[in-house]
């Protein structure tokens, strides 16, 4: 496997290889960030797709990532995610997690369901640094160097960043009981 500086390299020559490889490697990891944050396929679909179809339409203005490709595709999609909310009023209530067991009864399904979407409310509340921080790190999996590159910040800044972010998710939720 090529690295990421040579994918990029490549994808600015417009390579179908280094493209379709740098498609295969990122759309499922920002399908399921996606989907983990907007709780609706079609809707993580489209957003997938979009940032896809950015990226190709930077890399043709000649623009685009220079390095941190990963963390380009990611701010792509977190910024369609936030543009998402902003027009779209209304929240969504499917699986947050798609690795949550069976539920046996309606009533258990209905309480998930609550509880995803208090979840999701009170993460849209985080200002959009803080929510990135958190996607980012808890829901990918991301350690503060790659988060802090992502985000243009220094990792001290990460580390602030979620430390506040978690203490007002704490906040919103308890608050909610």
């Amino acid at each position: 496997m090529i690295s990421e500086q040579e994918l990029l390299t490549q994808a600015g020559q417009f390579d179908t290889r280094a493209l379709a490889e740098i498609y295969d490697l990122y759309s499922p990891r920002l399908y399921r960030y996606a989907m983990r944050l907007l709780g609706d396929a079609s809707t993580a679909e489209d957003c997938v797709s979009e940032t896809f179809s950015r990226f190709l339409k930077a890399l043709h203005a000649g623009k685009g990532p220079r390095d941190y490709l990963q963390a380009y595709l990611f701010r792509t999609a977190h910024n369609l995610v936030i543009d998402h909310y902003r027009r779209h009023a209304e929240r969504v209530t499917e699986e947050l997690d798609d690795n949550l067991p069976e539920l046996e009864t309606t009533e258990g399904a209905a309480d998930l369901n609550l509880n995803q979407s208090r979840v999701r409310d009170a993460l849209l509340q985080l200002t959009e640094a803080q929510q990135q921080v958190v996607a980012l790190k808890f829901l990918e999996g991301w350690d503060n160097e790659a988060v802090a590159k992502a985000l243009n910040k220094p990792v001290g800044a990460v580390k602030s960043l979620q430390h506040r972010a978690l203490a007002q998710l704490q906040k919103l939720l308890l608050d909610e009981v």
